[in-house]
């Protein structure tokens, strides 16, 4: 079985899938970068629009590591999983590419994320937030956001930049919902980055035997061996591919235990065994897709 994913190349006239960072949470080793993902959404008239899902504590990093080597030339828009640091915390850092104005007037950038994430960031980032001055107070410069907030159901969708995604609610630990998100017409994709276990009402949207079937899952896969209460692991990852059935599958979240290239041989004997390719994903992978 080949695979179906280019590292390099492609059309300006196509779409692709940038994996920004594919480590957990603490990165590996620790000053690596956490998962992200931009979409680089190529409108019908060839307009590119470029929409990143979460800005975590290691943005910086990924901005000076791939934005030049992909050649992307801004953000129009980010959406969020969750509210914890592996997802907001390089907000701050967004204004870097920004157009500079120390009067803060230039277009804000839209952020779209739940009542729960908008509720923790109004602590975490005030002064992104509160935009009202108080008297006497002077103009900072500082990353410029317009706040959106969407819901915690796959029968609401929204667009961002053009594109139309769905949330797709998981819980990441029995105590915590965090949003994966699904997108594009042509081809389907669904990016799921923090999930101990999937609902029946998102398994159903995104599943084989439900709504249909997948031509690209990106799912999360923290350890390689054993179990995690707030991630899924190698094991119960492979075992949710085979329940989604998608065509292909690229795992991110992994920790330091996996070997690159030795268990993608590994996974590539699973994916002849199964008929689903499964291959482990990495920092600066580009996917051409069409959306």
């Amino acid at each position: 079985m080949a695979a179906t994913v280019s590292v390099s190349g492609g059309s300006s006239s196509e779409s692709a899938l940038i994996f920004m960072g594919t480590g957990c949470s603490s990165a590996i080793p620790y000053p690596r970068c956490n998962a992200s993902l931009l979409i680089d959404y190529c409108e019908s008239h060839g307009n590119h629009r470029y929409i990143l899902i979460d800005a975590g504590k290691t943005f910086r990093e990924t901005v000076l590591r791939w934005f030049l080597h992909h050649q992307i030339p801004r953000i129009d828009s980010i959406v969020l999983t969750h509210e914890h640091a592996d997802a907001v915390l390089g907000l701050d850092d967004v204004r870097s590419i920004q157009p500079v104005s120390p009067t803060n007037d230039i277009d804000p950038t839209p952020v779209y994320l739940t009542q729960h994430s908008m509720t923790s960031l109004e602590t975490k980032f005030p002064y992104l937030v509160n935009k009202k001055l108080k008297e006497g107070q002077e103009i900072r410069r500082v990353a410029q956001f317009s706040w959106n907030i969407i819901a915690e159901d796959c029968n609401q969708p929204f667009f961002a930049s053009g594109l139309k995604l769905t949330p797709l609610p998981v819980m990441h630990g029995e105590d915590y919902i965090c949003l994966g998100f699904l997108f594009g017409d042509k081809s389907k994709v669904a990016y799921l980055s923090d999930v101990s276990r999937i609902p029946a009402t998102t398994d159903y949207v995104i599943s084989k035997s439900g709504a249909g079937q997948l031509d690209l899952l990106i799912l999360d896969s923290l350890y390689k061996t054993g179990s995690n209460k707030f991630h899924l692991c190698l094991p119960q990852t492979l075992e949710t591919v085979k329940m989604l059935c998608p065509k292909q599958a690229l795992l991110i979240g992994m920790n330091h235990e996996f070997d690159h290239h030795q268990d993608n041989e590994l996974l590539m004997e699973w994916s002849r065994r199964e008929g689903i390719l499964v291959q482990l994903a990495h920092d600066g992978l580009r996917v051409p897709i069409n959306l």
